[in-house]
């Protein structure tokens, strides 16, 4: 019987340089690709389709910084050029050259923690751990 993993706190990070920012407590990765028909004159159907840009959104869950970052007053506002990694059971998913589009923030005493980022990314890789 094989077992599946989810996902924890720990498992989804913001980076940059490797160091970790902030951990989400979930995560949704939407990736499309804007793809275009090739139509013939006087066809009815296409003849075929053309591969256009892929686009990667996520949206980050209950996203809460780390000690460092809040120790080293971390900007996450300015945060440009980042990468989100989500790690899996046997590889990790690299989401980089991120951008956030929106943030939804909420806090309690003491933490500060964004309830939803919204981000852009421009590389998805899977590698092995």
């Amino acid at each position: 019987m094989s077992r599946i993993t989810f996902p924890t706190g720990s498992d989804i990070t913001i980076e940059v340089n490797g160091q970790p920012l902030a951990v989400a407590q979930s995560y949704k990765a939407r990736t499309t690709k804007e793809s275009r028909y090739v139509e013939a004159f006087g066809s009815r159907e296409p003849v075929g389709a053309v591969d256009g840009r892929v686009k990667h959104v996520l949206e980050l869950t209950r996203v809460c910084a780390t000690g460092a970052a809040l120790r080293d007053k971390v900007d996450f506002y300015s945060l440009s050029d980042f990468n989100v990694v989500v790690a899996r059971p046997g590889r990790k998913i690299i989401y980089s050259g991120c951008q956030w589009s929106d943030i939804a923030e909420a806090a309690s005493a003491g933490d500060l923690v964004f309830e939803t980022v919204t981000i852009a990314a421009s590389r998805r890789v899977e590698v092995a751990a």
